[in-house]
């Protein structure tokens, strides 16, 4: 085994030279022959082999010439040195690799040094004048100079020529080929999808994905499509029909802000193939109802009444595909919170593909998907009178937006070490103190049904406000009452600012009432300023307005007063006495004439707006009323105790107060028929 010869051979491979991100090797080509002998030739030290011969043919002639004899030894001794150096084949190089560089740039010094000493010599032209040298003029040939422009010119016409004719070629072979076939090219095509749709390539095939989950999306359902050429594409007529039926005109009339005018299709040289739970078209309704009168609607991914079929184009396809995705996600949200949703007073209920939630009592609010691949919806779309609500169907795609960008965004820890997912506010818990309902607050938020059930419950309470805002305004012309919306609010609050206004009366008679419209109540701020909480009863607010009115009647009548120099006795918002009101309480006040000889007494009820205010005219029993006795009602009443009112101040004894019929004086409305009468009664003696 000890004389058997083993040889090493250099591998075959290539050495690694680079490594791409996908994995691939690239290797370093071989040396060829000549590039192998330099590299070779490189590792021979050629002068310190002749420095060594030469030394030692020196120190051999000098022992020669010295006369001292050569032992065998040191011959011997030089022959096997001499020996060794004839096997060895060649010597490294110097140990400091940087010796070539360091000579190099000590050569580039000396001669930069030489070159800055001329120039200085130069430049004091003490030693030494540079003068410039002047070339002889040679005769330019006409011909030659002739000769080479026209070669110039025929090589550029040479090659426009020929650019040319290769576009003309270009465009006769594009103009054949749009004339054989109309469908663009495949790859364009295929860019253009790639540009819009996220798509892989899986073996032999090319599938995309519809659904949400790069924008956070947990939905299970996958949205997985396969593109194909269009003439390689099979058939599918099991799935979808090619002609959809013509859709219902009820259908078109609650989706006419989404309808489009009707395009041709363009020609396409790809094929989709979604799958069959992701096609026809899909949208959510929801629907708030009192009885069988609609409320308000509104109609969430209803992009067109009609499927798209299957040799639409791709892009209407897909995006009614991803219609469809969005709206059965969006469903199966809010039908999971409905199911764990416990804390209404009536939990709502969940059938198929309908959630129903009660938002007050008589008022239901329903959602409903309606999915259908032949163009007809399993439930009749409904004609509601009112127009389309967005708000709804902005919160609706917003929330669920949301809850996308909550999966997906997770707060960073805060320091690194700390756990991930807790949010800014939690993490200012500790310096801030917060305590254990705050914490709790925190924690607690409402998910996309409850927001919806917030929103609807004000849709509701504020379509009733204005119902009875409306119906007074409409009713009642003394005085006017003036609504204010406000244009910016929130989806769970507004705010209508009214205006009670006597006409011509306005810089003096004017009282301010702001409404805020909230989910289940109301508030009121009066003009002193006082908060009045109400709650979703139509008939609260009523009674609230019209008792504003009332006190309106009589505040207005003593800033009337003060300009005609009445004299302001006595006057109550809220008075305890007379006959018993069922809404809200009565106001009036006192006035005395100028001369004192005269008085009026008014009375402003809530209840009694639409049979006008009670005057009486108070005078004293031996006095003679003349020229408005036909003014006076036939009943007289005896007020010897003031029963307008409370009972603190005396007026005299023996007044005799007679009701005054406001229809028989001149006047369009109550200010001005009491300025006409305050008139007449203190100019009376």
């Amino acid at each position: 085994m000890s004389g058997v010869n083993v040889s090493v051979e250099v591998p075959l491979e290539n050495q690694v030279f680079e490594i791409t991100y996908d994995g691939q090797e690239i290797q370093q080509p071989p040396l060829s022959m000549s590039e192998n002998l330099s590299r070779l030739a490189q590792r021979i030290d050629f002068v310190g082999k002749d420095d060594e011969v030469g030394g030692r043919n020196n120190s051999g002639v000098a022992a020669s010439a010295a006369g001292e004899p050569m032992d065998e030894s040191s011959t011997s001794g030089g022959g096997t040195t001499q020996g060794n150096s004839e096997e060895q084949t060649f010597k490294t190089a110097p140990a400091w690799p940087w010796e070539s560089a360091r000579n190099k740039l000590q050569t580039a010094l000396t001669e930069l040094s030489v070159l800055g000493d001329i120039i200085s010599i130069a430049q004091q032209k003490k030693y030494l004048v540079l003068d410039p040298v002047s070339a002889e003029p040679s005769d330019p040939k006409a011909g030659a100079v002739l000769i080479y422009k026209k070669r110039g010119l025929a090589a550029a016409a040479q090659v426009l020529i020929s650019g040319s004719e290769r576009l003309r070629t270009s465009m006769n072979e594009a103009k054949s080929k749009t004339s054989i076939s109309s469908l663009p090219d495949f790859h364009i095509q295929l860019l253009r999808l790639r540009q819009n749709w996220r798509l892989r390539k899986v073996g032999n095939s090319i599938l995309g994905d519809l659904s949400y989950r790069t924008a956070g999306s947990r939905f299970p359902q996958t949205g997985i499509f396969e593109v194909k050429k269009a003439e390689d594409a099979p058939d599918e007529t099991d799935s979808v029909a090619d002609e959809p039926p013509a859709p219902s005109s009820s259908g078109a009339a609650s989706s006419s802000q989404h309808q489009q005018p009707p395009s041709t299709k363009p020609s396409s040289a790809l094929k989709v193939i979604v799958p069959n739970e992701l096609q026809g078209i899909a949208y959510i309704e929801v629907v708030i109802q009192k009885d069988q009168e609609t409320l308000s609607f509104a109609n969430i991914g209803l992009p067109s009444p009609s499927p798209a079929p299957l040799d639409a184009y791709w892009q209407q396809r897909l995006e009614a595909a991803q219609n469809v995705l969005f709206c059965k996600e969006l469903f199966s949200v809010l039908a999971r919170e409905a199911v764990a949703l416990h804390s209404l007073p009536i939990p709502p209920l969940v059938v198929g593909s309908q959630i129903t939630v009660t938002l007050f009592p008589g008022i239901l609010l329903i959602i409903s998907l309606c999915h259908s691949i032949n163009g007809k919806t399993s439930t009749p779309p409904v004609t509601p009178k009112l127009d389309h609500n967005h708000v709804l169907e902005h919160s609706l795609h917003q929330l669920l937006r949301e809850v996308h960008r909550s999966n997906s965004c997770i707060p960073l820890p805060h320091p690194a070490s700390a756990p991930i997912g807790v949010s800014r506010k939690r993490r200012l818990a500790g310096p801030c103190a917060y305590d254990r309902q705050t914490l709790l607050t925190m924690t607690k938020k409402d998910g996309i049904l409850e927001e919806i059930i917030k929103q609807s419950q004000h849709v509701v309470l504020r379509l009733r406000t204005m119902v009875v805002i409306d119906a007074l305004s409409r009713d009642i012309k003394d005085p006017l009452i003036v609504a204010h919306w406000a244009s910016l609010n929130a989806v769970t609050h507004t705010c209508v600012r009214l205006t009670l206004v006597s006409s011509g009366y306005d810089m003096g008679a004017r009282t301010p009432l702001m409404i805020h419209v909230k989910e289940k109540s109301l508030k009121a701020i009066l003009r002193d300023g006082k908060a009045i909480h109400l709650s979703y009863e139509p008939q609260e607010i009523r009674d609230l307005i019209l008792a504003q009115i009332a006190i309106h009647q009589v505040m207005a009548l003593q800033t009337l007063s003060k300009c005609m120099g009445w004299t302001v006795l006595s006057s109550n918002t809220h008075l305890g006495v007379g006959t018993c009101e069922t809404i809200g309480n009565a106001a009036g006040c006192l006035l005395s004439s100028p001369n004192g000889k005269r008085q009026l007494a008014i009375r402003s009820s809530p209840q009694l707006y639409h049979c006008g205010i009670q005057v009486f005219i108070g005078y004293p029993p031996n006095s003679v009323v003349e020229g408005i006795g036909e003014i006076f009602d036939d009943q007289t009443s005896d007020l010897n105790q003031p029963s307008l009112d409370d009972g603190t101040t005396d007026f005299g004894s023996g007044i005799v107060y007679k009701s005054v019929k406001l229809d028989r004086l001149e006047g369009k409305h109550f200010l001005n028929k009491i300025e006409m009468l305050m008139a007449v009664l203190g100019d009376l003696e």
